[in-house]
Parts: C-alpha cells; structure tokens; sequence
C-alpha cells in the first residue's frame, strides 16, 4: 500500500514535520531533565517512509500517543514502533544516526536494537491480530505521538511531558498542538483517540470539534494496562464505534 496523498499534500506534511523539529529542536529544558531526543531529526528517513506508505486522507481514527518511548519510537522514528513491528509488519526501514548528546543508559542503536517496547508490542500486536497486514490497519487508521521529544533524567529515567513546568510545556505544546492540527487536517480523520489520559487532553486541546475518545495506554506502568490490555481496548473502540464486534 502506499498513501492515497497527493505529492503535495505529502510534501506539506514533510515541510510541517521540519517546522516542528525546529521549533522543538530550539527549547531548553531544566533539571529533572537531563537529556533530550528528538527521533524526527535522527531517524527522520523511516518517519518519512512511514508517512509516505501509510497516512491516508479520509480515514477512521487517528490514534495519538504521548511521546516516544526508549525502546520504540527514539529508536526507528515510528510511533510506538517497536522494532519487529516496524521491520517486519511495516516493512519500515532506513537510517538512523546518532543524537547528540547521547545518554549512556539510552543508547541509540537503531533497527540493531535488541530491546523490546512493551507499550508498541501491546499496540501493533492488537492491529495485527484484529487486521492481520499493516496495509489493511493503515487503510482506515493512523498512529502518531503528540510530542516528538524523549525526556530523560540524569539517571536514564523517563521525563514526560506532563511534568514539565509549565513554563516549559506551553512552548512546546504550542508546536506539538499546531503540527497535530496540520496532520489531522491532512488525514481528515472521523476522530481522534488518545492514546492514555494526558493524549486525551491534548487532542481535545488541539482539535477542537473533532470527536474524540480514549482508550486504556499500553504502558507496563499502568496496573489495568496489564490485565488483558488488547480486550479492553477492543471493548472501549466498540463503545467508541470505531471498530464493532
């Protein structure tokens, strides 16, 4: 499959995505924050393979997590994209560089990582078992995160965008709200879904009058997220009607 886009219409997203990087790529952020990564800088080649196979105009539900995770995202470019998943499933690949600085604990190592993403095994497992191909999921849904920047403590630990002062969220959440409305205006979605609580809160935020729900975050972090996960969000997108039984 590749997207129904026109050149354009892709080429505007790609334009949108460097505007984002940008904006991002020029904030600071204080202690606990360490470190920060930005993927779409460094392993920008699959993230614009990802668009060019996969956003379509017209579809169902745009899925919104929150931000890359160590193992996923901040290593392939792919929202919650585990490595399999993106190699195997997508048949996503590409280069990945380096970023600078790089945190000891998290280290980068592109489609040569051996960890695994809980939170993205969880996700694409659901969509391959309910859809089986890639191309039939993204034929009427699409996954993006709202921030684009993995947070890191000195120690390696997560940072996430929620607890950020709000000195420093409102910059950055400005430009993850404006590239979010650019996507959905191009995909024009029949609604969005959050991802978690905080996604949620963000897409209400940045797309207003488009309908929009939640389901349950994918994250081991989360003790109802590791009970049964995939039926309880198959449940909640039957309740949403995005999918039916």
């Amino acid at each position: 499959m590749s997207s129904n886009l026109p050149s354009t219409a892709i080429d505007s997203l790609l334009e949108e995505t460097r505007r984002l990087q940008a904006r991002v790529n020029a904030l600071s952020f204080a202690a606990p924050v360490d470190t920060v990564y930005n993927p779409i800088d460094y392993a920008y080649d699959p993230w614009e393979a990802y668009l060019r196979r996969y956003a379509r105009r017209g579809i169902s539900a745009l899925f919104v997590g929150m931000n890359p995770g160590p193992w996923g995202m901040a290593q392939t470019g792919i929202p919650f994209g585990e490595i399999g998943f993106v190699h195997d499933w997508m048949d996503i690949s590409g280069e990945v560089g380096r970023p600078e600085p790089e945190h000891a604990k998290r280290p980068i190592l592109g489609f040569d990582c051996e960890r695994s993403e809980v939170s993205g095994r969880r996700l694409w497992s659901l969509m391959r078992d309910r859809f089986t191909t890639a191309d039939a999921f993204f034929a009427n849904h699409f996954v993006a995160n709202y921030c684009p920047l993995v947070f890191m403590a000195d120690s390696g630990r997560n940072v996430t965008p929620d607890k950020l002062p709000a000195s420093e969220r409102e910059p950055l959440f400005d430009a993850c709200d404006d590239f979010l409305a650019a996507l959905s205006s191009t995909l024009r979605p029949k609604v969005a879904i959050g991802i978690g609580k905080f996604a949620e809160s963000r897409v209400r935020a940045a797309l207003p009058g488009l309908p929009c729900g939640t389901i349950l975050h994918p994250s081991p972090a989360s003790p109802a997220a590791n009970k049964d996960w995939a039926g309880t969000v198959t449940h909640q997108l039957y309740e949403l009607g995005v999918w039916k039984p």
